[in-house]
């Protein structure tokens, strides 16, 4: 038996039902939706506010309208932003994004680096090499090399997904290190230098590899 709306918001309920259905696989990905007259009846509603539904996935990017051709489906589900997602998720699953991230970053970066991306890097690198004051200084100094790795992959989406990592991360870092100072701050401090000469000498493997050893490790100490 096909639910029916019965409170308002009509719209916000049509849609509701409507991602519901999504969701239960009624339509896959690229299907195109019952007419307008139908689905409305089926909904329980008349056919504007069936458009304003509508309306209000495809600003979800669920649904799309396309004129003369009708409404496909676009995506399964909602997505939900960033810093939702990143706010609940543990600090293990959010490095082994990283890694996953970072990794690819690097190898990019060894391809793609600029002379001005190198001498960024060296900085930032110098910079992480100080004696920093404060843990939160530490962990800053540290994103801000691991962000000149990023941006010299030339790869604006994986620079939106790092900057989006960079909140939930430093906390994290900040408690643990506040805890669990390093030990071995020369070793390291060696890891990054091994990282930033693959990168320089063009080897994409050794880039990658370095990083993701690295930032394992890391992730090793939270687990």
């Amino acid at each position: 038996m096909l639910a029916h709306v019965q409170r308002h918001p009509l719209a916000a309920q049509a849609a509701d039902l409507l991602l519901d259905r999504i969701r239960a696989g009624e339509w896959r990905l690229g299907h195109k939706l019952p007419g307008e007259t139908t689905l409305a009846a089926q909904l329980g509603v008349g056919r504007s506010t069936l458009r304003e539904a509508i309306r209000e996935l495809a600003g979800k990017g669920v649904l799309e309208s396309r004129q003369g051709a009708g409404v496909f489906v676009t995506a399964l589900d909602v997505t939900e932003e960033w810093d939702t997602v990143l706010r609940r998720t543990d600090i293990v699953t959010v490095i082994e994004a990283r890694i996953a991230i970072e990794a690819e970053g690097a190898a990019l970066a060894a391809r793609r680096r600029t002379p001005a991306d190198l001498r960024a890097m060296w900085r930032a690198l110098a910079a992480r090499a100080e004696r920093h004051e404060s843990v939160p200084d530490l962990v800053d100094a540290d994103t801000a090399f691991h962000r000149t790795v990023v941006l010299a992959a030339h790869n604006d989406v994986l620079t939106g997904m790092f900057d989006a990592f960079v909140p939930r991360l430093r906390h994290a870092m900040i408690d643990m290190l506040r805890i669990r100072p390093l030990e071995d701050e020369q070793a390291d401090h060696h890891a990054h230098e091994i990282l930033l000469e693959a990168i320089r000498s063009r080897d994409t493997a050794a880039a990658a590899t370095a990083s993701r050893v690295h930032l394992t490790s890391l992730k090793d100490a939270f687990a």
